[in-house]
């Protein structure tokens, strides 16, 4: 995982869109099979798998130039694809002759500017980003100032994250846009910057398989890092963990050969705001299989056609 020159740098950031398809992939499918054993194994490890690769990709920034790129960067698409979605909605459920998600009015602006818990159906999936942006917006004012992130006062911050982590969660599930869950990315994060720190060896592959095998197939509660459920404390987040991790090795591995995933983790953004909205419209249509397609397709294209235009300055 060192950058070794130009040709390293490029094969890195193959990589990295590689695991970014097979995260998003877990997502969709997550999405589209809603219970059973398929549905358990993507959330044990879906949305940690981008916390911990933000974390990997981290680097120290000027607090206050980076807090404002990343409140403008990542809120301008958010409040963008929410209020496209919002629109949809309105359009959509009245052509069926159904009342809209929001259609009390003055009063739903409420739950959609609190977002997060709040925002159900199609727009479920809105709690991410800003809680990826707030913990990356904390995190780097803490590696900004202990750039190592393998210094011993680290631990000062992290086990009151990680109790912030767990004890709210016990006793509600109200998270406006996603912040219950900023105590756990932020540990996340740390761990995905202190990975590429550890020497890599293939005596790693059994305990890591052996935990992530205990996620992945139910012997661990699953996640829900929307309502700040991360099953039992410390072994089903640390299943989560090693299942990404090992694919991200997976992902080096294959990069060279995986450019429909790599092109599927540059478009990830688009079709983690889309894709949900598209399996709640056409999922009493449709078998499984087909939302599958069409919910990795249709934002995929959706991708390509807003970099084409001038709307990738509003959507992208």
């Amino acid at each position: 995982m060192e950058n070794r020159g130009h040709g390293q740098a490029h094969y890195r950031l193959d990589w990295v869109d590689v695991a970014r398809g097979i995260g998003i992939l877990a997502v969709v499918i997550g999405h589209v099979w809603t219970r059973g054993p398929l549905r358990d194994a993507m959330y044990a490890f879906h949305m940690p798998l981008f916390f911990l690769l933000s974390g990997m990709l981290s680097r120290p920034h000027a607090v206050g130039a980076f807090t404002r790129r990343q409140l403008l960067s990542q809120m301008r698409p958010y409040a963008a694809f929410l209020a496209l979605l919002i629109v949809a909605d309105q359009i959509i459920e009245r052509l069926k002759g159904h009342l809209p998600i929001f259609h009390t009015w003055p009063e739903d602006l409420v739950p959609i500017v609190l977002g997060g818990f709040w925002l159900r159906g199609p727009f479920t999936i809105f709690w991410f980003v800003p809680c990826l942006m707030m913990a990356r917006i904390l995190f780097n004012i803490a590696l900004h100032r202990w750039p190592d992130p393998l210094d011993r006062r680290w631990a000062a911050m992290l086990l009151p994250m990680l109790l912030l982590a767990y004890a709210p969660g016990w006793w509600t599930q109200a998270s406006p846009l996603g912040l219950l869950s900023v105590p756990m990315a932020f540990v996340l994060l740390w761990v995905g910057a202190v990975w590429p720190r550890m020497r890599w060896h293939n005596g790693l592959i059994l305990p890591l398989g052996l935990l992530a095998g205990a996620g992945l197939s139910g012997l661990l509660p699953t996640l829900n890092m929307k309502v700040a459920d991360y099953g039992v404390p410390l072994l089903s987040i640390g299943a989560a963990v090693a299942a990404s991790l090992l694919i991200f090795r997976l992902s080096a591995r294959i990069a060279p050969f995986a450019g429909p995933l790599a092109a599927l983790g540059r478009a990830s953004l688009v079709v983690m705001y889309l894709h949900v909205a598209i399996i709640h419209y056409l999922s009493p249509y449709l078998g499984k299989l087909a939302l599958l397609g069409l919910a990795l397709v249709l934002p995929f294209l959706a991708y390509h056609l807003i970099r084409a235009t001038p709307l990738r300055r509003i959507f992208l």
